[in-house]
């Protein structure tokens, strides 16, 4: 059983992926649903693939159903198409749209393939997160309850402002210092 390890880049930020690895004969709407839970999207949209190559074109499209729009060749069903029969490169990459009103894409490439997969892993399984995914819906991130809490402990009160701070000119106790000289040449040595 082969086990194949994908890279799943957001298309707006590439230092924004998620490692998903799958057994080759599982399903692309299998992937599909790995995705939506890496990037913690919900299942509630269209979605579709797209069989790529080195230069991110769209070639064979896998859907997750046939949609009204038209299409130059009739897609197939990411429920009856198997990751593996589409692998023919082992740089291999697809392209993943979500949600067509919002347009989430994503690069997909094959980065690894093991003859061998792990008893300990339920595939497919997502084994590395980089980065703050996008907000399916409005604001994610590190802005939450515990931040705000931090930036309230560590506000500046009023008087801590000048506390132990000088003023520019002042010397070392606090009075005015004219004996600085300040070098404003371009001289500096390497």
């Amino acid at each position: 059983m082969a086990i194949l390890k994908f890279r799943i880049y957001w298309e707006e930020d590439e230092a924004v992926y998620r490692d998903i690895v799958t057994k080759h004969q599982q399903t692309f709407h299998e992937l599909h649903l790995a995705i939506l839970k890496a990037f913690e999207f919900d299942q509630k949209h269209a979605a579709t693939f797209y069989k790529s190559n080195d230069l991110w074109q769209y070639g064979k499209e896998i859907t997750l159903e046939k949609y009204d729009k038209a299409y130059k060749v009739e897609p197939v069903l990411m429920q009856e198409v198997l990751l593996g029969s589409q692998i023919a490169d082992p740089n291999q990459k697809f392209i993943y749209e979500y949600d067509f009103t919002k347009s989430w894409k994503f690069m997909i490439e094959l980065i690894n393939v093991d003859k061998e997969g792990s008893n300990k892993i339920e595939y497919p399984a997502c084994v590395r997160i980089e980065g703050i995914g996008p907000s399916q819906y409005g604001t994610k991130g590190i802005i939450d309850s515990r931040l705000a809490e931090m930036e309230e402990k560590y506000d500046l009160q009023p008087d801590a402002l000048t506390d132990g701070f000088m003023n520019e000119g002042d010397g070392d106790d606090g009075t005015e210092n004219d004996d600085v000289v300040v070098d404003d040449s371009d001289d500096q040595a390497f």
